[in-house]
């Protein structure tokens, strides 16, 4: 028998004012068997550092391989936003480029780890996509405190971002390269 996906809930407060965005929601996140919980927490800051309307996780999480992570669609249900997470190959942010109006990659990863198998290959419009890495001591620490069901709060400011989970306040710089 095949091991099910685990549903991590958070109710979340977001205060991005960089950007002038504040909200509060819940949310829930299936994490597939094969998903490290690091990749869950880039995961969930992804989703925070994007979040606008129309904003969703896709179906299939990490396990589909049509969908970004996340992604954007305007009312019509045309993909305005194409969010990866981790280190995609570069056929995938080049397909997603060509299919959204906009591209971001983040990664819990070293960033030039991420960038050099990316180096050289065809990605439109890659001189306009954002790598956006996150410490990994950050990462690693808020993933220590992950359950089932979360209470947190993510601010933004000043390209520092602040992370309040379970208790537990930890904060790193969002270091943003751009692929081309």
């Amino acid at each position: 028998m095949a091991i099910g996906a685990t549903v991590h809930t958070f109710t979340l407060n977001l205060s991005d004012i960089d950007r002038g965005v504040y909200e509060e929601f819940d949310l829930r996140l299936a994490r597939h068997p094969s998903e490290t919980a690091e990749f869950l927490i880039t995961r969930l800051l992804a989703y925070c550092l994007e979040y606008e309307e129309g904003i969703t996780f896709s179906d299939g999480g990490v396990s589909s391989t049509g969908e970004p992570a996340v992604l954007v669609r305007d009312l019509t249900g045309r993909i305005t936003a194409w969010i990866e997470v981790g280190a995609p190959d570069a056929d995938r942010v080049h397909r997603g480029s060509k299919l959204a109006g906009r591209v971001a990659v983040y990664t819990h990863r070293d960033p030039a780890k991420v960038l050099a198998p990316l180096s050289g290959k065809r990605i439109h419009h890659a001189e306009t996509i954002p790598l956006r890495a996150f410490d990994r001591a950050f990462i690693e620490a808020a993933a220590a405190t992950l359950e089932r069901r979360n209470t947190a709060g993510v601010s933004i400011t000043e390209g520092q971002l602040y992370l309040e989970i379970n208790g537990t306040t930890l904060s790193t710089p969002v270091v943003e390269t751009l692929l081309g």
